[in-house]
């Protein structure tokens, strides 16, 4: 039996019942997932901040990708994953808990982003992974760049809590 992973499983098994059903032509291998490809949404691209503005610890609140999509810019002591800036140590994450959406808090003396509504506790240093609470997924990351001396958004990783899409 040829070695099939758990995509390709899927991919065959719906797109097999869509066929069998007559819901849909045949989808030939591949085409499933160049349509993946072509559906990545396209992000803005957002100027948070001055990089020459940022102090250490700094908790600067921003909305992306658009107003109804609080996140946060860090500036931690350390180098993150996913960091910009010289010292790699400045990131952005949702501030909606990936459990039931609840507005995070950053607490500096943690180095975490806790949930007040379930204690969901997130480390971003690690890329907004859950360390513990009721949550089940870590945060989605904003995509930073430095361009032209600005903090810019320009992308996410990650699902953003209460949606089938980031871009609405």
């Amino acid at each position: 039996m040829a070695d099939v992973d758990r995509r390709r499983f899927l991919q065959g098994g719906v797109a097999g019942l869509a066929v069998a059903s007559g819901l849909a032509p045949a989808i030939k291998p591949g085409e499933a997932e160049a349509a993946t490809k072509d559906a990545s949404p396209n992000y803005p691209s957002v100027d948070i901040v001055p990089l020459a503005s940022i102090p250490p610890g700094a908790e600067i609140a921003f909305d992306y990708p658009d107003e109804n999509s609080p996140a946060v810019l860090l500036r931690l002591d350390q180098p993150a994953e996913g960091g910009i800036g010289p010292d790699k140590d400045i990131v952005a994450f949702s501030m909606l808990c990936t459990h039931k959406g609840c507005p995070l808090n950053f607490l500096a003396d943690q180095k975490s982003l806790v949930c007040p509504c379930h204690w969901s506790s997130f480390d971003p240093a690690k890329a907004g992974r859950l360390v513990i609470g009721q949550a089940s997924q870590s945060l989605p990351q904003m995509q930073l760049e430095v361009r032209d001396g600005m903090v810019r958004a320009v992308g996410v990783d990650g699902l953003i809590y209460g949606r089938h899409t980031n871009i609405l």
